[in-house]
């Protein structure tokens, strides 16, 4: 064995120095290349050389994703367009829906009123035939007792025996109760003067001007115009009145046997009725 064999070498390590160079490019596609260079001492320089290889970035990439990108974006306008279209087709049907029944509903009223219509027309065509034949009727009747009355009249020179044996009644009686007979039937209405609608004192005055006698207007009046007499002893042509002398609220003319003819409400009309349909306060006698 030498006997320097276990004498630690004083030799100094020997020293290294780096010296790196980095270059990189990357163009179409190509490789980028990274250069290390390592020299060891100020005289001597060893070379090392590595490559890396680094992963290509190319345009039909960038181009890939702007193209899914679009597409996404295309779809996401084609569900909001078909959502849309589906909306506005269910308002379309549910204003369909709404104007159908709308239409129906007035075809429905219109059928309505035009029967309504027609049905009114025909009543008040059926109520003035009615009416005409009523007044042609009491035209005839009028005109058979006016000559009635007239030849009586003129035979019997004031006396009751040729009297029509009907009424018991002569002269100017048989000219009132002859009208007032005439218009039974006709309407009641507040304030009217005829011809085929009256109030009670209208229908008085009336009777009495076919005799050639002007009453007074109102029923307080009438009721005190003449003189007066028993309901026991009534004649025809007397006018009875209900209520006080001289504040009588209804009057009406007294036909004999026993009934009289008055225009009496809204609802009877001018009617003839009995003394006990509706008892009168009074009578007064004019003739």
């Amino acid at each position: 064995m030498s006997h320097t064999a276990h004498i630690p070498s004083h030799r100094k390590p020997r020293q290294r120095a780096s010296k790196s160079a980095l270059r990189a490019g990357v163009a179409g596609g190509v490789l980028s290349t990274i250069a290390v260079a390592g020299a060891a001492g100020p005289a001597q320089a060893e070379p090392v050389t590595q490559t890396i290889e680094m992963p290509t970035i190319t345009s039909g990439f960038s181009t890939a994703v702007a193209a899914s990108a679009q597409a996404t974006q295309q779809v996401a306008l084609d569900l909001e367009t078909q959502a849309d279209e589906d909306a506005a087709a269910e308002k379309a049907a549910k204003t369909a829906k709404k104007a159908h029944a709308e239409a129906v509903r007035k075809a429905e009223a219109k059928k309505k009123a035009e029967a309504a219509a027609k049905a009114k027309a025909e009543a008040e065509a059926e109520a003035e035939a009615k009416e005409r034949a009523e007044r042609a009727s009491r035209t005839s009747e009028r005109t058979t007792l006016s000559t009635s009355s007239g030849s009586s009249g003129s035979s019997d020179s004031g006396s009751s025996a040729s009297a029509p044996s009907s009424s018991n009644v002569s002269g100017s009686a048989a000219s009132i109760v002859a009208f007032a007979k005439a218009q039974v039937g006709d309407a009641y209405s507040l304030g009217s003067t005829g011809p085929n609608s009256w109030d009670c004192s209208s229908l008085v005055q009336a009777a009495y001007r076919t005799a050639g006698i002007d009453l007074p207007r109102v029923s307080q009046s009438q009721s005190t115009f003449g003189t007066q007499v028993s309901l026991d002893n009534l004649q025809a042509g007397d006018i009875l009145y209900w209520g006080g002398a001289g504040s009588a609220y209804h009057v009406a003319i007294y036909v004999g046997g026993g009934q009289f003819v008055g225009a009496q409400n809204s609802s009877t009309g001018t009617v003839q009725r009995s003394l006990d349909y509706d008892r009168p306060t009074g009578a007064v006698r004019v003739l």
